[in-house]
């Protein structure tokens, strides 16, 4: 009986340690490990197994399984590289990427990324979920939308936890005669595989950029009023409530500023360009809590930067390094000695943004029959 026993202890045993080894491996191994045997497939597509290795992965500090993706200009296109190569070794190693619908005269916008999957949308109106770790896309139902004059569209992409969905959001804006305006929200489920129309707009309307999704609500800047009394907002969109808030803002310095949202893992920020003087970076430690917003680092501008301006930190290390685009090109600061360095071998780029490699799937979870 106590040989028994051993023996059903030791393949349980031999089970959790190949997990553990798996769980830590990247995802194109993974991909080649799901061929070794048929229990090696089976706990690599296992829900769970998903989970565990996306959680290790974007919890890793030396950003292993990390990459940014940025878009090309002139010729449009989409290249990967190594996050720990861009900021460590200044370089990149880019590679092409063959995203959906790709064409040289089409242009492509990156929505937002999320657990490793990527919203893109193709000439602003073809919408894909994609996952450039496994290759697998999914190509979004057209929302209904009618073309008119005076029309603009925002999308934003995020993940709704307590439901396991994720969802994306189209805002259309139509301006009218007197300065006045429309707005038309829709919300995509992916477990659903459907739109449907929410709640218009509120508190004026939104600038142009995607949502940036944070504790479980996307957020984007908007304003009331335009001209000389233009004012600056940050707009919030619960996505399980579907219901709208305002995120109150940190106490900025006097003087002629451009304000810009993003999003910090968790953290929504928000990065002050005052005019080619300097770039203050405020973060909310807190979600929702006002006196949690701390100015975490300020940038100078070492030459006359002409027009071009900081963006939003795409990443912080935690030894104080942050990228940033700067016009076309990637710099990575170091907060701690104050110096800056171009990354090299790169072309000229659009925009960016970081993504984990993980194994999740851009498709609907699969309905039980009933």
């Amino acid at each position: 009986m106590a040989l028994e026993r051993r023996s059903k202890v030791v393949p349980s045993l031999l089970q959790e340690i190949i997990v553990e080894i798996l769980s830590r491996l990247p995802v194109e191994s993974l991909l080649r490990c799901r061929s070794v045997c048929k229990l090696w497939y089976s706990l690599i597509s296992d829900p769970h197994f998903v989970k565990s290795h996306l959680n290790l992965s974007t919890c890793n500090t030396l950003y292993a399984h990390h990459r940014l993706i940025f878009s090309t200009v002139p010729k449009i296109n989409l290249k990967s590289c190594s996050l720990y190569d861009v900021m460590y070794d200044n370089s990149v190693n880019a590679l092409e990427l063959d995203y959906p619908l790709k064409h040289p005269r089409k242009s492509v916008w990156m929505v937002g990324s999320c657990n490793g999957l990527l919203c893109i949308a193709i000439e602003e109106d073809t919408l894909f979920i994609w996952n450039p770790s496994t290759r697998k896309s999914n190509r979004l139902p057209y929302c209904g939308r009618k073309a008119q004059p005076g029309c603009y569209v925002l999308y934003g992409f995020g993940y709704e936890e307590c439901t396991d969905d994720y969802r994306v959001v189209e805002i259309s804006c139509v301006f009218k005669e007197g300065a006045k305006y429309d707005t038309v929200v829709r919300i995509y489920s992916l477990k659903n595989g459907n739109w449907k129309k929410i709640g218009a707009f509120p508190h004026g309307i939104p600038l142009d950029d995607s949502g940036k999704f944070s504790n479980g609500a996307l957020h984007w800047a908007a304003s009331k009023d335009f001209g000389s009394s233009y004012s600056w907002m940050i707009v919030s969109l619960d996505l399980a409530k579907e219901t709208y808030g305002e995120i109150l803002q940190p106490v900025y310095a006097e003087g002629d500023k451009d304000l810009t949202l993003g999003a910090l893992g968790e953290c929504l920020c928000v990065l002050c360009n005052y005019r080619g003087i300097r770039a203050e970076l405020w973060v909310m430690k807190v979600y929702g809590v006002k006196d949690s917003w701390t100015k975490l680092v300020s940038i100078p501008y070492l030459t006359d930067p002409g027009r071009d301006q900081f963006s939003v930190p795409f990443c912080i290390s935690n030894d104080g390094k942050l990228l940033l685009q700067f016009g076309s090109k990637l710099i990575v600061y170091d907060s701690k000695n104050s110096s800056s360095s171009e990354i090299q071998n790169f072309d000229e780029c659009l925009e960016a943004c970081t993504f984990v490699e993980s194994l999740v799937s851009p498709d609907a979870p699969s309905r039980p029959w009933r």
